[in-house]
């Protein structure tokens, strides 16, 4: 189980680097930074592919067309609403609304995994819940409250944020209980050759993705210097760092920990990307965090440790008639 953790402490910390991007390169449209990213992690993925290609070949093609959902759902979509949820609103606000995922994940697995995994007690399960969902509020209040000091703040923007990032906590409550469910039931098969196997399945996509964007923004006469923008090599080196560590890498972590833990606390350990994403967005802003975020924290980390303690119930099975 602690190998587990470690494995998604390790995804976390490189998938809040995915939440820095949009905003060292805002003047990006939020679908090309999406294409981009998944586009390097679908090149990064080609000579990792041909170094597996034995376990590859072994992919039927019902796993070829998982992979591919899980590539269109969880990478590309969920990465364009986050990344216009980040530009739009800054990085705090659309991080905490990520940070919902632990619970809304917790939940979901325990209503529709208990079988498989065995049952997390909700009477031990609701105060790691109500721990990292105070830590949430926390955390939304202090980003709120400074929105309403700030004179150039846009409500509606914030609010149209706030949107997408829920859209965003949509797939990716999807795709962390589809992941974990086919690395279940293919025990023998490694995390890293599931992580190759993703990668190319979003390369197609992602480079049809970017050749629609380009002809889309040339028809309409978009000033926007294509293809690589007006700072290429900004662009390039991000794309490449964040599809090397925070799609291939982060994702071979992630899969990895999937296989060791029950998928109701894997979901609440997700809480360590929004802890890696806070830290990284302060660090990047030059400041220090408030009380009230600082207080949002130490209750996400309380509810996370509370969670690890809980061990899961087998269920059940009814009599047959």
């Amino acid at each position: 189980m602690w190998t587990g953790i470690l494995y998604a402490l390790a995804a976390g910390l490189m998938w809040g680097l995915v939440f820095v991007s949009p905003l060292l390169l805002p003047d990006y449209p939020a679908a090309l930074q999406s294409v981009g990213r998944y586009l390097a992690f679908g090149l990064i993925a080609l000579p990792l592919g041909w170094i597996d290609r034995h376990a590859l070949r072994q992919l039927s093609r019902s796993d070829w067309l998982t992979a591919l959902r899980l590539a269109a759902i969880g990478n590309l979509l969920y990465y364009l609403c986050l990344a216009s949820a980040i530009q739009l609103a800054g990085a705090p606000l659309p991080t905490m609304i990520i940070g919902t995922l632990p619970v809304v994940i917790a939940i979901s697995a325990n209503l529709r995994h208990a079988r498989r995994d065995g049952r997390l007690p909700w009477r031990w399960l609701t105060p790691s819940l109500l721990l990292i969902a105070a830590g949430i509020a926390c955390v939304n209040r202090a980003e709120l409250s400074a929105l309403g000091v700030d004179p150039s703040g846009e409500l509606g923007r914030y609010a149209r944020g706030a949107l997408l990032a829920c859209g965003a906590v949509a797939c990716w409550t999807w795709y962390p209980l589809r992941n974990a469910e086919w690395l279940r039931e293919h025990p023998g098969r490694s995390p890293r050759t599931w992580a190759t196997a993703q990668g190319l399945a979003t390369l197609p996509l992602a480079l049809a993705g970017y050749l629609l964007l380009w002809s889309f923004m040339r028809l309409h006469g978009s000033s926007f210097e294509l293809p690589l923008g007006p700072q290429p090599w900004r662009f390039v080196g991000l794309m490449a760092a964040i599809g090397l560590f925070a799609s291939w890498l982060g994702t071979l972590c992630w899969n990895a920990a999937s296989q060791r833990l029950p998928t109701a606390m894997a979901g609440q350990l997700i809480v360590f990307e929004t802890l890696a994403a806070l830290a990284y967005a302060f660090a990047l802003r030059g400041q220090r965090p408030g009380a009230l975020t600082l207080a949002g924290v130490a209750l996400l980390v309380a509810g996370v440790a509370w969670a690890v303690r809980i061990r899961p119930r087998p269920v059940e099975l009814a009599p047959a008639e």
